[in-house]
Parts: C-alpha cells; sequence; structure tokens
C-alpha cells in the first residue's frame, strides 16, 4: 500500500506526488491529513509545493586511516619553523593537513613571531639602553655614591662597571644619535685623553655646547665607538650634571 496513511517529512526527505499537511508535516495522497484531518490547501498539493532544496552534504572520507610521516607532524613542523625556517615553510605547505588546520597553525606561528619580536626588541633597547642603577633614588643620594676621579684615572679604570664617578669636563663635541645625546669631552684643562657621555638625565635631558665646563654625576659603563672616533672611548652614564662657573 506504500504510504496510503502518510509519512513524516524530515530534513532529508520530500514527496513531490503527494499533499503535505501545513500543520503536522505528513505527506499523504488523500484529500484530508490522516493525522489531524486538515484539508490540505491548494499551495500543499502535489505539484503545487515550491521545491525543496537538498541540504548539502559534508563531504565524507573513505573510512581508511591515512599515516602521516613523522616529518609532516605538527610537533616536527612548529619546530622547524623556528629552527630552520625555510624547511619549516616547505614542510607546512607540502603536508596534507587540511586548509582549516593549517590557517590555524599559520595564524599561532605569526602570532608567537611577533611577540618574540616584540620582546626581544624590547630587551634589545633595555641592553642598548641599560637604566641607571639606583636611578630611583634622591639627588643627594646619588651624589653622596659618586667619587671624583680625573679623566686619566677614569680612561684607566672605565670597565669598573657599577663604579659611581663625579668628574669634571670640558664639552668638545655634542651630537644626537638614535635619539640620544652624547658628549665628547675631555678634562677641564683640555688634552688627548677623551671620554663619551650618554645623556641618562633622571631630571631632564641636557644641551650642552662645545666649550661648556661641566661637572657630571654618573655610572661607568665599559667603553663604546659611538661614532665619535675610529677607537673605543671610555663611557659614562651621565645621571646628573651641573655647569660650573
Amino acid at each position: 500500500m506504500g504510504r496510503m496513511m502518510g509519512s513524516f517529512d524530515s530534513d532529508e526527505l520530500d514527496r513531490p506526488d503527494l499533499n503535505k499537511c501545513p500543520d503536522c508535516g505528513c505527506f499523504f495522497a488523500t484529500e484530508a491529513c490522516p493525522l489531524c484531518g486538515k484539508i490540505c490547501p491548494e499551495d500543499m498539493r502535489a505539484g503545487n509545493r515550491a521545491k525543496v532544496k537538498p541540504p548539502k552534504k559534508r563531504q565524507s572520507s573513505s573510512g581508511r586511516v591515512q599515516f602521516v610521516a613523522w616529518y609532516y607532524s605538527w610537533w616536527f613542523i612548529l619546530i622547524m619553523m623556528y629552527v630552520m625556517p625555510l624547511a619549516g615553510l616547505i614542510l607546512f605547505f607540502t603536508s596534507p593537513h587540511s586548509k582549516k588546520s593549517k590557517l590555524i597553525a599559520a595564524a599561532a606561528v605569526v602570532g608567537a613571531y611577533v611577540v618574540l619580536f616584540v620582546l626581544g626588541t624590547g630587551l634589545l633597547r633595555g641592553l642598548l639602553e641599560r637604566p641607571l642603577v639606583n636611578d630611583d633614588i634622591s639627588r643627594a643620594e646619588y651624589v653622596s655614591l659618586c667619587e671624583t676621579v680625573s679623566v686619566e684615572d677614569y680612561h684607566r679604570d672605565a670597565y669598573n662597571e657599577g663604579r659611581y664617578v663625579v668628574l669634571e669636563l670640558t664639552v668638545e663635541l655634542p651630537m644626537k644619535a638614535d635619539g640620544d645625546i652624547y658628549y665628547l669631552c675631555s678634562g677641564l684643562d683640555g688634552g688627548d685623553v677623551k671620554i663619551l657621555l650618554l645623556d641618562c638625565g633622571v631630571e631632564k635631558k641636557t644641551n650642552y655646547i662645545q666649550g661648556d665646563k661641566i661637572r657630571v654625576y654618573g655610572e661607568c659603563s665599559g667603553t663604546t665607538r659611538a661614532g665619535f672616533s675610529s677607537g673605543e672611548l671610555p663611557l659614562v652614564y651621565m645621571a646628573y650634571s651641573e655647569l660650573m662657573e
């Protein structure tokens, strides 16, 4: 007898050759629904209803287990992305993983590189522009830590990093480089012995000119080239300074 007594609709079933009840969704061949007794309206009769679009079917695999070579494993690809980026990229694009998985992995790798770049540049900046030790203490306390030395003595002991000194100098050449202010200086009476100041002013940046006599309170920080000469020069991180009369 087939479906003479009616059948229910579903997402995957449509019977264009049968009438359909608008209330209970039942398909039937008679004038009235066998379940609720409602007469089938004209727009729900066979041949008058709008065609139902079949739902999209998801592609299914063959059911086979797909073995992935160990060098296409995500853990190995991600390691190679950081150790050998070129090899990691080749493995990444040639791997059999789905496009969705590749997009997620690519976003994760790019995000990690961005974080590492930000942290790396911040750390590098911190090393290049090392903050003064004890720059959170008052000026009086800082000055009390400093010992007076001559330019010659400082030149001999510039590698004693962490040592606080007082120097009386003559500015020979002010210079700005990468946003920093440097001063090439000699002793009060001039001379061939030169040292370099990096203005790390705790209170404010300075703007000395050539010939100024200054008293400097700062910290030993080794030597540097900084484009002022062909050789290395002793460097002082200048925390505080003042013009001498």
